[in-house]
This record gives C-alpha cells, structure tokens and sequence, in this order.
C-alpha cells in the first residue's frame, strides 16, 4: 500500500468514526487472493533520509491508531494474503473473518527491518509467542487456520461467498446493538494501549533509521528483482 492511499483510509476511518449514521465499518479489499501486501516497495527504495523514513512507516502507524480510537466496531474482512502491514490491518480490527485462502506473513526482517510498527497490534491480538513466530520466521507462510487458532481470526470459512454471509449476518445484528454500549465495549477491549499515539511514532523512527542502511537498501533491490 503507497503512502497517499494508507493516508485516504486513515481519513476514512476517523470520518466513519465521526459519522452518526454509520453504525459499523467493515475494512475489506478488492480482489480475490490478496488482502494487503503491506508496504510499497518503490516508495522504501526511494528513502533518503531518516525524516522521510519516519514518515513512511507512520503511515501504517496512523492507520493503526485512527483504528484503535475509532468509537465503531471495525469488522475485517479478510479474503486472501495478508503479508507485513496487512497482517498489522487484520490485528487492528475488532473481529476478524478471513477465508482458507488468507494466510498471513511478517516479511519485515527478511527485507532487514521488522515489524517493528505493525508489532503492537499482532502481539495484542495473537500473543507474544505467535508475534515472535512470525517476526523470526520471516520467509515461512502461515495458514488461516493457523491464524485463527492464535487469535487474529474469528472466523475462516471455504469459500469468499460464505465470508460475505458470515459478515452482513453480524453486521446486521450489530447495526441493532446499543452504539453507547458498543463504544463502551471497544474502549474496554483496547485497554492498555494508549500510550501507542507514542509508541507506534517511536518504532516508526526505528524502522526510519534501519531502512537507510546498506543492508535494507540491498535486501529491498534484491526483493524487487525476485518479484
């Protein structure tokens, strides 16, 4: 995901958040295989400095954020892949419905960073122990199913049209649920996490600075020739 789009659905979230007419957000994607590929390649090659650095990682980072302080429930819809930041998007919604098809991947390290920024969020949602799994094993795949056991999915169904019924089922019985009750039950769940407006800036700067190295710049090339 660019900068300008990861900067448009932060904007969305904090308007749907604002708006009295929306009752619940569902976070999908297009496409049938892919949900999100994370961090756009073209844009971390392209960094010169730590500034800038900084400032790409915080685009993730304000996502994140503008998620978690949302006063609506954020239903992921998640039918394919989920690689780096996507895993970190899945993490942040409050319940997360995925197909077979959506395995998950921290491919940070392997490109010489780490999740560094989307980490907080899957290590809320999965546990320390299935964060590190996927933080160390930055190369290996693993299953929805797998994903599900550990808690970033509540749901894994066959088929893309069995997600969907699963989805408009709970959002239909959430648009009658009390609002005050929802907020109320949101703010409770993401207990403890709000000292992240500066924590995630901090590991924004951590992956700034890591980015600008010969290591990162080579591993990033490399990355892109493979793919």
């Amino acid at each position: 995901m660019p900068s300008a789009q990861l900067l448009r659905l932060t904007e969305a979230i904090q308007a749907a958040g604002e708006n009295n007419l929306a009752k619940i957000i569902i976070l999908k994607s297009a496409g049938d295989r892919t949900f999100c590929a994370g961090a756009s390649f073209d844009e971390l090659a392209s960094i010169k400095d730590f500034e800038d650095g900084q400032r790409f990682f915080m685009g993730f980072a304000n996502v994140i954020n503008a998620m978690r302080k949302c006063p609506k429930f954020i239903i992921g819809r998640i039918q394919g892949k989920a690689v780096g930041g996507g895993v970190g998007l899945a993490a942040a919604t409050d319940y997360c419905i995925a197909t077979n098809q959506a395995s998950v991947k921290l491919s940070e390290l392997a490109v010489g960073i780490g999740p560094f920024v989307v980490g907080p969020a899957v290590e809320r949602k999965m546990g320390t122990s299935a964060f590190t799994q996927l933080a160390i094993n930055a190369t290996e795949w693993q299953s929805a199913a797998w994903a599900k056991e550990k808690g970033l999915y509540q749901e894994v169904f066959p088929t893309i049209e069995e997600m969907d019924a699963c989805i408009s089922a709970l959002a239909k019985k959430l648009v009658y649920s009390n609002p005050d009750a929802m907020q109320e039950l949101k703010q409770v769940s993401w207990q403890g996490t709000e000292h992240w407006d500066a924590l995630l800036p901090a590991r924004a700067a951590i992956s700034g600075r890591l980015v600008l190295s010969d290591f990162t710049k080579k591993a990033i090339e490399a990355f892109k020739l493979k793919s």
